[in-house]
């Protein structure tokens, strides 16, 4: 029962763990993550990863990895953008695995553009059933075996963005409501309720032109529970790199500090967020992200071209 006990605390104490998905530190670097409206929304290629080590030092705490992809598809036209993206979310003896595509349908309106997009996704939940301690193992509220199941899924989103001022959105996943049915016998089983996001940014430009200011805030609720998140970062635009560092805010669940770098398109950053819960400053969240971004822009003149050896 210990690693039960563990996962009743750990929910309890992390608000955001009443939505069903893992909360993220950098909100801010997963747009196409969170809404499948932002998918191919510029000229490149971007590949992120991100993982999440969430109250370091408790027995069965969350561990959440994400890989995600989007960029347009210029054989198509601009308008056009793909992704996918794969989530591996654990938690005690729970598991969570989400496999999804995307598509986003990007339209020019009043100086800046219009997205709209769907992303089906295979959502997978297992239980480890034989990590637990029972007292009584005939006890059939619990699994005394590793079980798993699985369900069809559906998430869409809406965003507007002005050049690379501000942006807009909402989206909601878990359209569907999905059931997902545990085991052979199928006698346990998860409801994953909708939840709904409404996210926000804008861009200050300082005195000098290689820094600027940029915020970004997510609120996220499945009508019953919620969990809002504020970052700033001052960032530097250098020649051959980018530098940011900046702060985030969750109203009555925690705050933390950003890191990062851009060189040559590679990205790296790292985030601490300590909750303000009562768990020890040293119990915080360990968040690391690296990406790839490449310029894929082939209508821009002198973009993507290469010389043949034979003709120099």
């Amino acid at each position: 029962m210990k690693k039960l006990l563990w996962i009743g605390m750990l929910i309890v104490s992390l608000g955001a763990r009443a939505q069903f998905d893992a909360a993220f530190t950098n909100t801010w670097a997963l747009q196409s993550y969170y809404n499948p409206a932002a998918a191919g929304l510029d000229s490149k290629l971007n590949v992120l990863g991100a993982y999440s080590l969430q109250m370091v030092g408790y027995e069965g705490a969350p561990k959440t990895m994400v890989i995600n992809a989007d960029m347009p598809l210029f054989f198509v036209g601009p308008k056009h953008g793909v992704g996918a993206a794969f989530l591996n979310d654990a938690i005690g003896a729970f598991s969570n695995k989400k496999i999804q595509l995307q598509y986003a349908y990007h339209k020019n309106l009043l100086g800046g553009r219009m997205s709209i997009g769907v992303r089906p996704a295979l959502l997978m939940v297992g239980f480890n059933g034989s990590e637990l301690e029972l007292n009584d193992p005939s006890d059939p509220a619990f699994a005394t075996n590793d079980i798993k199941g699985n369900a069809f899924d559906l998430d869409v989103g809406l965003r507007y963005t002005y050049k690379k001022l501000w942006y807009a959105g909402v989206s909601a996943v878990h359209l569907l409501g999905p059931t997902v049915k545990l085991g052979d016998d199928k006698l346990h089983e998860v409801t994953v309720e909708p939840t709904f996001l409404v996210q926000g940014g804008y861009n200050l430009a300082l005195r000098h032109p290689r820094y600027k200011v940029a915020m970004d805030a997510m609120l996220r609720s499945d009508l019953l529970n919620w969990r809002g998140d504020i970052n700033a970062r001052l960032l530097y635009d250098g020649e051959k790199h980018k530098i940011y560092g900046g702060l985030m805010y969750s109203p009555t669940i925690s705050a933390g500090i950003l890191l990062g770098f851009d060189f040559h398109g590679i990205n790296i950053g790292y985030s601490y967020e300590v909750y303000t819960g009562g768990v020890g400053v040293l119990n915080g969240t360990h968040e690391i992200l690296i990406g790839y971004q490449h310029d894929l822009d082939v209508f821009k003149k002198g973009k993507n071209l290469h010389k043949s050896v034979r003709l120099l």
